[in-house]
């Protein structure tokens, strides 16, 4: 009975922490839903070259694509004219971070790792799409899925108000789509700071490589929502492993899963997809290294929480509305899987 409480106790101190940050980021992604349409994507994605793999790169990073509408705004970028180099720099940027998940980091890890995570995720989406374009290997347009997401949050038909349809973007589709897997992430952080013993992970897996190589073995084959992964990474920092580690499981996590790397194989063929993987692991290791380095270097503990701190008051009403917000979007779970495509709709 102790253990519970202490699980519950932990789950209520992490949802206070993030609750703040990721309300805003919810507000924030809405935005960015109704003034970021398929149109200006397409438009400026185009061509080949290095420049559309800067720009694809960079556009990717703020949005909270998850993993159902990564896949198919990447299709149809290919069908409007995106180069392989464009769709695979989107396709590696957009997944690890997103303006929720950012503004999440900041609330658990700090501001170094807030402004470093996204960061990694832009050069590695400019690395892996400028080797593709590079390798220049010919078009692959056979067995292209459709360009189109069928969910209902893909929908151009809405009408309303752009102000509404950023309030319900943010506030019920998003929430809606990642809640069950930031339920999840909070739960098994709770489990890692209330049963593992302190600095469990840095005598098991050692402080350097090792455990980054352990941590990408984990983080490639499964799906791992770029928000809910957030506090699982707080929890194992807290329990010795290193910024770095950590980093290299927030990269790889959401950005490869089985389902990507099929349909990068199938859409963009066999080269494109072993290059996607080779980027993913290389860049994630080398940031993983780069980042044990920086905290060293300006002296933040490694396994110490660095968030930024706010009010109790404000961190624990922010927190009951991040409960009303996530029950709400379970009770309005009715007929099609949510995704969190509406966010480019115009």
């Amino acid at each position: 009975m102790e253990i519970i409480t202490d699980i519950l106790i932990q789950f209520w101190h992490t949802l206070c922490e993030m609750a703040p940050y990721l309300i805003f980021g919810f507000f924030v992604a809405g935005l960015l839903s109704v003034f970021i349409s398929p149109e200006i994507v397409e438009r400026h994605l185009g061509g080949h070259g290095i420049w559309p793999v800067i720009k694809a790169s960079f556009l990717g990073v703020p949005l909270p694509l998850c993993s159902c509408s990564v896949i198919p705004v990447m299709t149809s970028l290919r069908r409007h004219g995106a180069s392989k180099g464009a769709a695979v720099s989107f396709l590696l940027s957009t997944p690890q971070t997103g303006v929720d998940s950012i503004m999440a980091t900041l609330g658990l890890l700090g501001p170094v790792f807030a402004v470093f995570r996204p960061l990694a995720a832009f050069i590695s989406g400019v690395i892996g799409g400028g080797l593709v374009d590079r390798m220049n290997e010919p078009d692959v347009t056979d067995g292209m899925p459709p360009g189109q997401c069928e969910e209902e949050c893909c929908s151009n038909a809405d009408k309303r108000p752009k102000l509404i349809r950023a309030f319900r973007y943010g506030f019920i589709i998003l929430p809606r789509d990642i809640a069950w897997a930031l339920i999840v992430g909070l739960i098994i952080a709770g489990v890692i700071s209330a049963v593992v013993p302190a600095s469990f992970f840095a005598e098991v897996l050692g402080t350097g490589i090792t455990a980054m190589l352990v941590m990408m073995v984990l983080g490639i084959p499964v799906y791992v929502c770029a928000t809910a992964s957030i506090p699982v990474a707080a929890a194992m920092m807290m329990k010795g492993i290193t910024p770095g580690a950590a980093l290299v499981f927030l990269m790889t996590g959401p950005a490869t899963n089985a389902a990507t790397i099929a349909t990068v194989w199938r859409v963009l063929g066999r080269r494109t997809a072993f290059i996607y993987l080779i980027v993913v692991a290389g860049t994630a290791l080398c940031s993983g290294l780069l980042l044990d380095w920086l905290f060293g270097a300006i002296g933040i503990p490694a396994g110490g929480m660095t968030h930024w701190v706010l009010p109790q008051w404000i961190k624990t009403i922010s927190a009951i509305v991040l409960v009303v917000i996530l029950g709400a979007s379970f009770m309005g779970r009715t007929g099609k899987k949510a995704c969190a495509h509406e966010k480019v709709v115009s």
